[in-house]
C-alpha cells in the first residue's frame, strides 16, 4: 500500500482528508499520531517540521495540507467520485466555498478551543468573541447560500463539503447553529448522514474525552 496518511481521528482536517479517501474507498495506511507511536511521530517530524498535520506520503513523495491532499488524491488516485468539477468556472467555486469553510468557520472555531488549553491568565477574551461573532457571520451566509442546495456547491459532493462536515460539526459544537438557520442545519444534518463522514465520526468518538470545552452528548 504506497499511501501513507499520518493523522489523528479527532482533528478536523485529518477528517477534511479521510473523507475523500473514505469517498472512493481508497486504500491506505492510517499512521496514527499518537503519544504511544513515538517512532510515527519523529518520521513525522523529518518529512514536515512545521508538524501540523494530516500529511500525505505516496512512495517518497510528500503531500501537505488538507485541500492540496485531495486535489493531489484527485488527479493520482482518482476514484469514482470526482471532488473537484472538471469545469473550471464549477471548479472555482468548490474551492472558493473549501476556502470559505477552513478560514470562516475552522479558524475561528478553533480559536475558543485551543483558548480553553491556555492558562488561566493568558486567556483571551476578546479573541473568542471576535470569534464568535464572525462565526455567527459565517452561519448566516451560508444558510442563505444553501437554499435549494443539497450539498455546498449544488447537486454533487465535493471539495467543499469534505471541508465543511468537520468545520461545521464542531463549530456546532462551540457556537450552537441557532435554530433560525435552517438551511444550515440541514446541510449540517445531510452530512453527518454522509456514509464517508458517519465512518469518520464514528472513528473519532472514542477521543472525544479530548475536547477542551466537553463534547456534548450528541451527534
Amino acid at each position: 500500500m504506497s499511501l501513507h496518511l499520518f493523522a489523528h481521528p479527532f482533528s478536523s482536517y485529518c477528517q477534511k482528508v479521510l473523507i475523500a479517501l473514505y469517498e472512493n474507498a481508497t486504500p491506505f495506511h492510517l499512521r496514527l499520531l499518537s503519544p504511544d507511536d513515538p517512532a510515527t511521530f519523529e518520521q513525522f517530524q523529518r518529512l514536515w517540521p512545521l508538524q501540523r498535520f494530516p500529511l500525505l506520503l505516496d512512495g517518497e513523495r510528500v503531500v501537505r495540507e488538507s485541500s492540496v491532499i485531495i486535489e493531489y488524491l484527485q488527479q493520482h488516485h482518482a476514484g469514482p467520485v470526482r471532488l473537484i468539477p472538471e469545469a473550471a468556472d464549477a471548479a472555482l467555486e468548490v474551492r472558493m466555498l473549501d476556502r470559505f469553510f477552513d478560514c470562516y468557520v475552522m479558524t475561528p472555531m478553533q480559536k475558543p478551543v485551543f483558548d480553553a488549553l491556555r492558562p488561566a491568565e493568558q486567556r483571551d477574551a476578546f479573541g473568542v468573541e471576535e470569534a464568535r461573532k464572525l462565526l455567527q457571520r459565517s452561519y448566516a451566509w451560508l444558510d442563505a447560500t444553501l437554499a435549494g442546495r443539497t450539498w455546498a456547491a449544488g447537486e454533487a459532493f465535493s471539495l467543499a463539503d469534505c471541508a465543511a462536515a468537520p468545520a461545521l460539526f464542531y463549530a456546532d459544537w462551540v457556537h450552537p447553529i441557532a435554530t433560525d438557520f435552517a438551511n444550515l442545519l440541514g446541510y449540517r444534518q445531510r452530512l453527518l448522514a454522509r456514509p464517508s463522514f458517519a465512518r469518520a465520526v464514528e472513528e473519532a468518538r472514542p477521543y472525544r474525552s479530548l475536547f477542551p470545552l466537553g463534547a456534548p452528548d450528541r451527534d
